[in-house]
């Protein structure tokens, strides 16, 4: 139980990202400014975890006095053709959150992570042009489910299309798609080194490609000792740090579809709070819109389980 609760929190975490940078937004904080902030502060928390788990895994070497733990050596023999990979692994996740939270700018949190979750069709349409296959009776409900939830959430049937920021749509379909690269690439990038240095190695490469796009000077003009740094630690807290441990802890022992499923309690906590925090209007039919994208999320992982039950049943 108490890994299924370490992932659910993971994910919630996530949700509560909008309205903090919103509330950054408010300050007159500017993208980069605030960016740059949740992934120096992820960054340095994220190096911090890196050296108390190397320091743990050698007092445990020091334990063993007939046996040598091989997977734990071999993790520790990190090239810097691997740290390389992993820092390019992780600039797409730079690509989103620039593209995410710039969206914020131009239309309501609550319709910004609408948009954000699209990657979840988006993913499997890339794999499925990538690998040459049709999608299956099960993507085909997906896809329709996600994209009738996402017309009903985003509130296009009471305030029609016209009603939106086209640059914020385009800008959150964009982080969508981003996210979708994301865990494409960072899936295949260097699988056998322990995550907790994986994502330390990550989150170093986005903040170095973000600090050249948007260079850092909120270091020297006393911004960050100011509301800013109250506003990166909360980013880099609940957006670079708790997510990456709580998901290492709980995904080995639950496994990656129920993972996936509970990875959808973002959107419901983004939502509520954009509603309760920011004050956004979110009606009833939004609602309804907001729980079929999660059903679209749901429906296809526990098709996977169920699948894998009745072939370990079989088999």
């Amino acid at each position: 139980m108490k890994y299924l609760i370490s992932v659910l929190a993971g994910a919630m975490s996530y949700g509560i990202l909008s309205t903090i940078v919103v509330l950054a937004y408010a300050e007159g904080y500017q993208l980069g400014e605030v960016v740059g902030t949740q992934l120096l502060t992820g960054c340095i928390l994220a190096w911090l975890l890196a050296l108390y788990t190397k320091v743990r895994e050698k007092r445990e070497q020091r334990t063993q006095s007939t046996t040598c733990d091989h997977s734990t050596v071999s993790r520790d023999r990190l090239t810097w053709r691997n740290r390389i990979l992993l820092m390019l692994a992780g600039t797409p996740t730079v690509v989103t959150g620039l593209m995410y939270y710039q969206s914020l700018r131009y239309i309501p949190a609550s319709l910004a992570i609408i948009l954000l979750f699209q990657f979840t069709w988006i993913s499997v349409m890339i794999q499925a042009v990538s690998k040459r296959q049709r999608p299956d009776k099960v993507t085909l409900l997906t896809l329709l489910l996600l994209f009738g939830g996402t017309v009903l959430a985003a509130g296009i049937m009471g305030h029609g299309a016209a009603h939106f920021n086209v640059l914020g749509l385009t800008l959150g379909l964009l982080s969508a798609v981003s996210y979708s690269m994301f865990i494409i690439f960072s899936g295949k990038a260097v699988p056998a080194v322990h995550p907790v240095y994986r994502s330390a190695w990550m989150i170093t490469g986005g903040m170095l490609l973000l600090f050249i796009l948007f260079p850092p000077y909120f270091l020297f003009n006393g911004l960050l000792w100011g509301q800013l740094l109250l506003f990166g630690f909360l980013l880099g807290l609940f957006g670079a740090f708790i997510p990456p441990v709580l998901f290492a802890i709980g995904v080995p022992h639950i496994g990656g579809g129920m993972a996936g499923i509970l990875g959808a309690a973002e959107l419901p906590v983004a939502v509520l709070l954009s509603s309760f925090v920011l004050h956004e209007q979110v009606s009833g039919l939004q609602w309804v819109g907001v729980v079929l994208v999660l059903l679209g999320v749901v429906i296809p992982e526990l098709y996977k389980l169920r699948w894998r039950k009745e072939y370990t049943i079989t088999s």
